[in-house]
């Protein structure tokens, strides 16, 4: 037997030539590679906030305020992570904070000045009962008597609001309602002649019309009504500003604007199913948008309803007046008789414009309450900004508005800037507000302030929403990392 072959290898240990060993090895940067010493990252984080609300455990889904006590905030999440992790909110009260004053430049360039602290706020109620995620709340109007909160359990939970003699607040559960799979969107009715009531748009398609009525002990969440013509989920609806009619718009592509009090069937201006003033679906091929629609607003006046789609696509399409001699148009007749911004504003469903400015899903639509304007919201994470008043123009188109984020929510200003001035938030963690009164063609930058407080960076550190109140002095913000912040203007 003879022995194993073995090759005439060295035993000793490989060694580098000097050379070598002194030569610098540089990364892809330039720059010298070190070993790693396994301590922590250091990230250091711009806050501007005056004061933040953390007590949620995942992301804050939903934000809603008060509409006559504005430091009333209510928002709305999920308790974890895991799929049965079930929805928690809380209503906590702003007004303890006290805003930061006006400082020299020279403060703010003192290195050893320590930065003002954010004061944190602490729970005046827990929203619960829910079993899945909170992902959408309401306070009704006119006068914010009751809190609605809807979760992805496919419940309707409504809170009683009442206040002491030291304008203490307090809240207790009324009723809660369960029509539905998943709640994806509430909206207030803001007619004074149908108060508290509430209109809700669901995973399946539906939309429901609810009134609340504590004193009917027996039934105090009151269906005024129910729709299905939506074939999928319903993703957004907006009331016109008289509270007479609710458009609602679906992944289906499509639009159905609901006469919800029978006004409009008293003057026979209703669609053939009985139900609508405008009927349009993605049968019509000039009003369908593949991919889908997902966001919906109403002009100041309730001449208009604007709709936001997949690839950024935009439809204004007319709703026909009470007051003046109309007929509604169906998704049929639409295309016939629709010849732009110029047809009769009486014309209820003629498509008025189609607008395509955005790369992208078009998610927040705003009109302005006392200008011309309509503002859009891209997933591209710019904004544009038209003239209603002149055919739609683009009057300004923000292209990195929150560079390569989504935009989530654009909002104007309506007590303050004359209706110019326009907030926005998105997935990059920072809210933003424009002024923009220049022209298409301007170069001056339309940014007025900013706002950092987030961890941002997309998914798990964008805001997910906010609120200004009337006069956009204070703005708190949803945190997709699970924490309210309060700003000041």
């Amino acid at each position: 037997m003879s022995a194993p072959h073995q090759d005439d290898v060295d035993d000793a240990p490989e060694m580098l030539d000097a050379e070598d060993a002194l030569e610098e090895i540089e990364d892809a940067e330039g720059d010298i590679a070190m070993d790693s010493d396994d301590e922590p990252e250091e990230i250091n984080l711009h806050n501007d906030s005056i004061a933040y609300f953390d007590a949620h455990k995942d992301s804050v889904f939903a934000i809603a305020q008060h509409p006559t006590q504005p430091s009333l905030i209510a928002t709305g999440g999920s308790e974890g992570e895991g799929d049965d992790a079930p929805g928690k909110g809380y209503v906590f009260d702003t007004s303890p904070v006290v805003g930061r004053p006006v400082l020299p430049p020279s403060y703010n360039a003192d290195p050893s000045s320590q930065p003002p602290k954010s004061t944190e706020l602490k729970p005046l109620f827990t929203i619960e009962g829910h079993s899945d995620s909170i992902n959408a709340l309401a306070f009704t109007l006119p006068n914010g008597e009751f809190l609605v909160s809807g979760g992805l359990d496919g419940r309707l939970r409504a809170y009683q609001l009442s206040v002491d003699g030291h304008n203490k607040p307090t809240f207790a559960f009324l009723a809660e309602s369960q029509e539905v799979p998943e709640v994806n969107w509430l909206a207030p009715c803001p007619s004074q002649k149908y108060p508290n009531t509430i209109a809700l748009g669901a995973s399946d398609g539906s939309v429901w019309v609810y009134t609340i009525d504590a004193s009917d002990s027996s039934n105090p969440l009151q269906i005024v009504q129910s729709y299905f013509l939506h074939t999928e989920a319903c993703t957004a609806g907006a009331w016109s500003p008289d509270g007479t009619f609710l458009a609602t718009v679906s992944e289906d592509s499509s639009l159905y604007v609901w006469d919800v009090w029978g006004e409009a069937a008293a003057k026979s201006l209703v669609n053939d199913n009985g139900q609508t003033v405008v009927s349009l679906t993605g049968q019509d091929q000039r009003f369908g948008v593949e991919g889908g629609l997902y966001s919906v607003a109403v002009d100041p006046k309730s001449t208009f309803v604007a709709v936001g789609g997949a690839g950024g696509a935009i439809k204004i399409v007319s709703i026909p007046r009470l007051g003046v001699d109309s007929q509604p148009v169906s998704s049929k007749q639409s295309k016939a008789k629709a010849k732009g911004a110029e047809a009769g504003s009486a014309q209820g469903g003629t498509i008025l414009a189609d607008l395509h400015t955005q790369s992208d899903g078009i998610e927040t639509l705003s009109f302005s309450p006392k200008q011309t304007l309509l503002a859009a919201g891209s997933v591209d994470g710019s904004i544009a900004v038209y003239d209603t008043s002149r055919r739609f123009a683009l009057r300004r188109h923000i292209k990195e508005a929150h560079e390569e984020f989504s935009v989530v929510k654009v909002e104007f200003v309506s007590g303050l800037g004359d209706g110019w001035l326009l907030t926005s938030c998105g997935m990059d963690g920072v809210v933003r507000r424009w002024d923009v009164r220049g022209a298409a063609s301007s170069t001056e930058t339309s940014l007025v302030k900013e706002w950092r407080g987030h961890r941002g960076d997309g998914e798990g550190g964008g805001v997910l929403g906010f609120v200004q109140g009337t006069t956009g002095e204070r703005i708190v913000t949803a945190g997709d990392d699970g924490v309210v912040l309060i700003f000041e203007a």
